[in-house]
């Protein structure tokens, strides 16, 4: 009986951690799509650079991945004529990831 309840209180801690992992993952991309929507629009010379945030951060939703939000925002960088490739603004999401995840553990 002993084997099985240690049993059920590991895999009670792994489900537990797994859950606290997936909702710091979510945490942190969605404050990463925050940092590069605020950093875009500034680029874009949006003067509403909340609102561009928070419609970069709805992007995410539309696909499993980052593509959707790279997608959205070369788009909009093509759109104004701002010359930037694919592979800096990845760059700018990985500084940004990093970031929020600093942001995070120091929060915590």
């Amino acid at each position: 009986m002993t084997t099985m309840a240690s049993f059920d209180d590991r895999r009670e801690t792994f489900e537990a951690k797994f859950a606290h992992d997936e909702t710091l993952r979510f945490k942190a991309t969605a404050r990463r799509n925050r940092l590069l929507g605020l950093w875009a629009a500034e680029q874009l010379g949006k003067t509403d650079a909340e609102a561009y945030a928070n419609a970069v951060i709805a992007s995410d939703f539309e696909e499993a991945g980052d593509e959707d939000v790279l997608r959205k925002v070369k788009a909009d960088f093509d759109a104004a004529g701002v010359a930037i490739t694919a592979e800096a603004l990845r760059a700018k999401m990985t500084e940004f990831l990093a970031q929020a995840v600093a942001a995070l553990s120091a929060a915590s």
